[in-house]
């Protein structure tokens, strides 16, 4: 239990997990003004994680994970713990004068949720109705009935900051946003005169817990919810807070007026090349990240494609002292980050993070061959596209560009044919 008053509500969460408690909400504790920033975070749906919290009173600890050891540290950031069924709650925390940001972690695909269409069809009808009533079935029409809340109370200015793997990850955010609000009367307009759509670049590695890990931390401990994470933590940012936020630079967060090259950095570099192992390292029999990068295939291949990648990203980035520090991480035992948790939702990761290197490198001229291999790994863990056409429908989804590329989609297939004799573990 907490031994000092906790900090009041200002910071809003959606899609309260272990990367949250691992990343925001660790800046939002190691900041200068701490104490005047107080989270109060809804998970996806579930009530476990919420009551487990709450039982804490909001306090939980990070086990920072090194080859060294472990050393742990109690956060206090969080306030409130909800479950994401808790509309009225949620209502309330948005529409509150104090309330001064939104915070997202919702994975990629929430943003293109295929149930967004029947989200804005729901609150175009709740416009003369109790907002409490309405229940939205996706993230982003739970966060818009929440700024209509915001603006039927009179609250003012807030910033959206998105905490997804997405590239410029805000306009995507602006975009689903005014995709559900615009059928309820002024609602867009609202939103447009006074919510800023904030980008950010996120990266910590934070595995998730097998049930006995958790239950031997939380005997070490003293915690139900004990979360695991690397040392290295990175944040970038640009945007607009109309109503304050948190001196996070003081805990070693950035700020820039250029996302795009730190986003590309990170999304093509340390998320390509685990959509990849993630691929290739289950081919090849491994478990875990530390597993796959200790096989000389998957390391070959990372190395080839962090080749072509960085090619198209500004050498003042510090690229090759990044890439060392990653294949520091990747080679960390102590994190065990397993590949098949990273492969959920691999076709979208897929657009966001070998697409956009494989379309550029094409542009060049090169074979992309590299990229190809990823493709083509990629589609032999399903087991699918064995023909022409049907890797020609598979690329194509990742990238039009790249489906109407017969020599990629040619070079795909070939691979995917070469990998046919590897074994999914």
């Amino acid at each position: 239990m907490r031994t000092s008053p906790a900090p009041p509500v200002r910071i809003v969460h959606v899609g309260l997990g272990a990367f949250h408690r691992s990343h925001l909400a660790w800046y939002t504790a190691h900041a200068s003004d701490a104490s005047e920033w107080g989270i109060a975070a809804y998970t996806g749906r579930s009530a476990g994680l919420a009551e487990d919290l709450s039982a804490q009173d909001g306090l939980y600890t990070l086990v920072v994970r090194s080859t060294a050891g472990d050393e742990a540290e109690r956060i206090g950031s969080i306030v409130r713990a909800h479950p994401g069924t808790d509309i009225s709650g949620f209502l309330t925390d948005v529409a509150a004068p104090a309330t001064a940001v939104v915070s997202l972690t919702i994975t990629e695909a929430a943003y293109a949720d295929q149930a967004l269409p029947l989200d804005r069809t729901l609150l175009s009808d709740s416009k003369d109705t109790d907002l409490s009533d309405t229940r939205p079935s996706t993230a982003i029409g739970r966060l818009v009935l929440g700024l209509e809340a915001r603006r039927r109370a009179g609250s003012g200015a807030l910033a959206l900051v998105s905490c997804d793997n997405l590239p410029e990850n805000g306009g995507v955010l602006r975009q689903a946003v005014h995709s559900v609000a615009t059928e309820v009367p002024g609602l867009v307009d609202w939103i447009d005169a006074h919510v800023s759509f904030v980008s950010s670049s996120v990266d910590r590695i934070t595995p998730r817990l097998s049930d006995e890990e958790t239950t031997e931390l939380s005997q070490r401990y003293g915690d139900r919810v004990p979360v695991v994470a690397e040392p290295f933590s990175d944040w970038v940012i640009a945007g607009e807070f109309p109503a304050g936020r948190p001196q996070w630079e003081s805990a070693g967060a950035r700020f820039t007026g250029d996302l795009e090259p730190w986003e590309a950095r990170k999304l093509w570099l340390l998320n390509g090349a685990h959509t990849l192992l993630a691929s290739l390292g289950r081919l090849r029999g491994h478990l875990t990240v530390s597993e796959a990068i200790a096989d000389a295939e998957c390391l070959g291949a990372v190395d080839a494609y962090w080749d072509e990648a960085c090619r198209h990203l500004p050498a003042e980035l510090e690229l090759p002292e990044y890439r060392a520090a990653l294949l520091e991480r990747f080679r960390n035992p102590r994190i065990r980050h397993l590949l098949a948790q990273i492969a959920l939702d691999a076709d979208t990761k897929m657009r966001v993070r070998i697409a956009p290197v494989a379309e550029r490198e094409r542009a060049a001229g090169r074979t992309a061959a590299a990229c190809v291999a990823v493709v083509a790994a990629w589609l032999a863990i399903d087991g699918g596209a064995s023909d022409h056409a049907g890797a020609e429908r598979a690329v194509a989804d990742l990238s039009p560009a790249l489906g109407a590329d017969e020599v990629f989609v040619d070079a795909v297939l070939a691979g995917r044919r070469s990998l046919g004799d590897l074994t999914l573990r």
